[in-house]
């Protein structure tokens, strides 16, 4: 379903990503929940803004009571955020560092990483950011570690196949996670009514095929959360990352909308990036909100239901990859 965000959210939301002061985010915040429409295209945008005015509540109950200590968000800019979670010894690190091509400390021995470290993951034309964050295991977990898993967009959670406790350490992440009521793609029945419940689109990654025993182990894993996707890959061997880079993509639901000025090419290398269901009119509010209201209607090219250049609506629903010329 097409989101169909007004002019007033996205002045809203361009207020909230110009303040600096944390009250006037959190007045941004309110106004973008209070003018959101209602329906199901936005459900998962009502959510996030939900979780983003807890959070700045959180913390500005927190800066009165005068805690100080380090920050642990992590700004992703106009990218899509992915945080990586798993149990100790499970290749995060590794698996990051091959996808981004970013050096980040790998050992062999566990806790390597202490606080969360971003890295930008090309894929295609666009990008997206990884963030390594500690081990999790059934007896410690940072706190931090669930409110920035809350702020982004997906979780990528990683499992060691060749660990001789693969069941015991998942279900360690898991009873974590739930303890600060975040849970895997979806909500719980027992949970839908909880407040501050929440659920976030998971990809299972199962790291190190390549060692003895892997493939007996991806089968058990397979049969015990076999409600979830499960994707074999080593990071010590690059086997899977390929397929894994574009189902990261796949699961953050959002398609590449291209800008084509009157009398230019395409800016191939500048994608809007868009949740998947939004129309060509939300694609115009994200460059200016006055060219959304004054758009007439779109050419696109690359569509495979219309001819190239041919003209569509301003409820054109984008598909990913689609090249548009505005017409005001």
């Amino acid at each position: 379903m097409p989101a169909n965000l007004t002019p007033q959210y996205h002045k809203a939301n361009q207020r909230y990503r110009a303040a600096s002061d944390p009250k006037e985010q959190l007045e941004a915040l309110q106004e973008m929940l209070k003018v959101i429409p209602k329906h199901k295209g936005t459900e998962h945008l009502q959510a996030d803004i939900k979780r983003r005015i807890k959070e700045a509540k959180a913390d500005r109950l927190a800066r009165k009571k005068g805690r100080k200590g380090p920050s642990f968000a992590v700004d992703s800019g106009p990218y899509p955020q992915v945080v990586v979670v798993g149990p100790p010894n499970a290749g995060k690190s590794a698996l990051i560092s091959r996808l981004t091509g970013t050096e980040l400390e790998v050992a062999p021995y566990p806790y390597t990483t202490h606080e969360p470290r971003p890295a930008m993951m090309p894929f295609e034309n666009t990008q997206v950011q990884l963030v390594d964050t500690p081990p999790v295991a059934v007896d410690h977990m940072e706190p931090w570690l669930g409110s920035l898993a809350r702020t982004g967009d997906a979780l990528l959670f990683v499992v060691d196949l060749a660990a001789d406790d693969l069941l015991e350490a998942w279900e360690g992440v898991v009873t974590r996670l739930a303890a600060q009521k975040l849970f895997l793609d979806e909500l719980p029945p027992e949970q839908e009514d909880t407040v501050g419940a929440m659920a976030q689109p998971t990809l299972v990654v199962a790291n190190k095929s390549d060692a003895s025993g892997a493939e007996d182990a991806l089968a058990v894993l397979r049969d015990v959360h076999g409600r979830f996707e499960i994707l074999a890959v080593s990071a010590e061997t690059c086997v899977g990352l390929e397929d894994l880079r574009r189902r990261i993509w796949e699961k953050l639901a959002l398609v590449r909308a291209v800008p084509k000025p009157p009398g230019k090419p395409p800016d191939y290398d500048d994608p809007i990036l868009l949740p998947r269901g939004s129309t060509v009119t939300d694609m115009a509010r994200m460059i200016h909100g006055e060219l959304a209201e004054h758009l007439k209607r779109a050419r696109v090219w690359g569509s495979s239901d219309h001819a190239e250049g041919q003209w569509v609506s301003r409820d054109h629903v984008v598909a990913d990859g689609e090249i548009f010329e505005l017409d005001t």
